[in-house]
């Protein structure tokens, strides 16, 4: 298939859903009454279940969550096209003139020969480009809701962007062992929940240096944790034993052959 009718039987699909989107929004009683508001939470979970199939490495999974995520966007701009706030070409159009804007070493004369170049421009663009609505500060645009793991990655992306960051990851890694020691001397339930706090603020930064995303380590971490736990409950029923009765050491015995096995 030639590129051209390749961009033919998008552009027909995209058409498809479109028209689908509109007759379920005259003729289905429950596409009828939804809401931004109604949705919202069905967006965020549909989010959540894209990024599951995505870490199972399942690529059919992916393209059923990618659909689910699309029709979300096309949901609220339907909704919003009936207000007469805007549509869907609104939308995309306001998109590829940002991506543009955006990448001027593409479509421009900037020079940008590697990423975090390219990163440090998209953030000054975005700064620049609101004139009277500029926002107040870097970080005005972290959204509130986001969790705090992935919130406090990007509060730390943003601020490097503008060179507020550390010099060397020594220096972060020096922060780390800091931080760990005054967690180590804290007393109090109050205290600990700060020194914690900005232990786990240093780890997110250490991991940035390390081009590591904190939030898809720990995630790793959580289903290897899983994985483990199923063994030694696997395990535990095979052999006729109940799991709350079980000493630590036995069920030590079933992790270390979980860890072995390579679970």
């Amino acid at each position: 298939m030639s590129r051209a009718n390749s961009l033919q039987v998008k552009l027909e699909e995209f058409t498809r859903l479109l028209r689908i989107m509109d007759e379920l929004r005259t003729q289905c009683p429950w596409d009828r009454e939804q809401t931004w508001e109604s949705i919202r939470h069905l967006t965020i979970e549909e989010v959540a279940e894209l990024s599951d199939a995505i870490l199972d490495g399942n690529p059919d999974q992916v393209k059923k969550e990618l659909g689910d995520v699309l029709l979300h966007i096309v949901f609220y701009s339907k909704i919003a096209d009936e207000q007469s706030y805007f549509d869907i070409a609104d939308v995309m159009r306001s998109l590829s003139e940002k991506l543009i804007r955006r990448h001027p070493h593409i479509y421009g004369d900037v020079k940008a020969e590697d990423a975090d170049t390219v990163k440090q421009n998209w953030e000054k663009i975005k700064l620049s480009e609101n004139g009277a609505n500029q926002p107040s500060s870097v970080l005005e645009g972290v959204p509130r809701s986001m969790p705090a793991l992935v919130k406090a990655y990007r509060i730390q992306e943003k601020v490097a962007q503008v060179g507020f960051d550390w010099p060397t990851v020594q220096e972060v890694k020096a922060k780390v062992e800091e931080e760990w020691l005054e967690l180590h001397e804290a007393q109090g339930a109050e205290a600990i929940e700060e020194e914690l706090g900005d232990l786990l603020f240093a780890l997110v930064n250490y991991a940035r240096f390390q081009k590591v995303n904190p939030d898809d380590a720990l995630e790793k971490a959580n289903r290897k944790f899983m994985r483990r736990f199923a063994h030694i409950e696997h395990c535990a029923k095979r052999d006729g034993k109940v799991m709350g009765n079980m000493s630590l050491e036995e069920m030590d015995v079933y992790w270390n052959e979980a860890k072995s096995l390579g679970v």
